[in-house]
């Protein structure tokens, strides 16, 4: 050992214990102010109306529509098992599974197309692509679907003249179309991240292994882009779930969703209990979903 290593080693030593409890104690303190208005602002703007709709559900619903805070019960509850609301829910779940299936059939083979191209301006470009849509208010791009869709709209035109369809608009079909329009970015952009950062070595060992295209995809890059997919099927399930404005624009009064459902009991039914507990339901099931993302390895994205 030399003169240099039992120097640092003695100093090493003689850290006092108490300087360094309060070196870290300085370094937490520094870290919660830092992080203090992202915490209030998430206390303000989320936490708190969360708390709000949980306690309105428990509330009774006056004569007059008024909730009553005094007169707490389960009754709202014990409504969802309905079957209206059975109902929409299904139709609203396998709406939404659906739509996220088929933004990962879709988006899948196209973030693969994006993340193996060999220049990074062509990557760029398509990228940017992808992000157009988000350049206009999604209020907008779903009223142009309507104009589509509608009776003198171009897609129904051509599916009368051709004989494959009819009118489209306030149908499923058109709820499932917008959907998935609005959403397929949400499962391209994180496919693409989790694709873009593969180790291309372990594809190009499994060939030198004799392993085919189609297994080289099912073994290796398929279970290491798994990141992207859950991140990217949360991404659009939980939306597609509480979907309101395409349903309400694309789908009018015959394909009633849960979001809409929920506007009718706040608005016309004046039920804020019942409303509230429907809108609990959704939240729980959307934290459950979250919590198999990170239970499922998405923190490695």
């Amino acid at each position: 050992m030399t003169i240099l290593d039992e120097r640092e080693g003695s100093r090493e030593t003689a850290v006092n214990p108490k300087l360094e409890r309060r070196a870290r104690r300085r370094d937490a303190w520094r870290g919660f102010f830092h992080a203090a208005p992202a915490f209030l602002y998430l206390t303000l703007f989320f936490t708190l109306p969360l708390i709000i709709v949980f306690v309105f559900s428990f509330a009774s619903r006056g004569r007059t529509g008024r909730p009553l805070l005094e007169a707490w019960n389960i009754d709202s509850w014990t409504r969802l098992f309905e079957p209206l609301v059975r109902t929409i829910a299904v139709r609203s779940f396998w709406l939404a599974v659906l739509n996220t299936a088929l933004c990962l059939l879709v988006g899948y083979p196209f973030a693969y197309w994006i993340a193996t191209r060999r220049k990074q301006a062509t990557r760029n470009i398509l990228l940017v692509a992808v992000l157009i849509p988000f350049w206009s208010n999604f209020l907008v791009r779903t009223y142009a679907w309507r104009m589509l869709l509608d009776s003198d709209g171009y897609i129904t035109q051509f599916g009368e003249m051709t004989g494959l369809w009819g009118r489209l608009l306030f149908t499923v079909p058109a709820v499932f179309l917008g959907l998935l329009y609005g959403y397929l970015p949400f499962m391209v952009l994180p496919l693409y991240a989790a694709i873009e950062r593969l180790d291309w070595s372990l594809v190009e060992a499994g060939r030198d292994l004799y392993a085919s295209g189609a297994a080289a995809f099912r073994r290796i890059t398929l279970p290491l882009s798994r990141p992207g997919i859950i991140a990217g099927s949360i991404l659009v399930f939980i939306p597609s779930l509480g979907a309101y404005v395409t349903p309400d624009i694309l789908g009018g009064a015959k394909t009633t969703l849960l979001g809409n459902y929920i506007v009718t009991q706040f608005g016309a039914a004046r039920n804020w209990p019942f409303g509230s507990s429907i809108s609990g339901a959704i939240l729980i099931v959307m934290l459950a979903v979250t919590v198999f993302y990170f239970r499922s390895g998405g923190r490695t994205l």
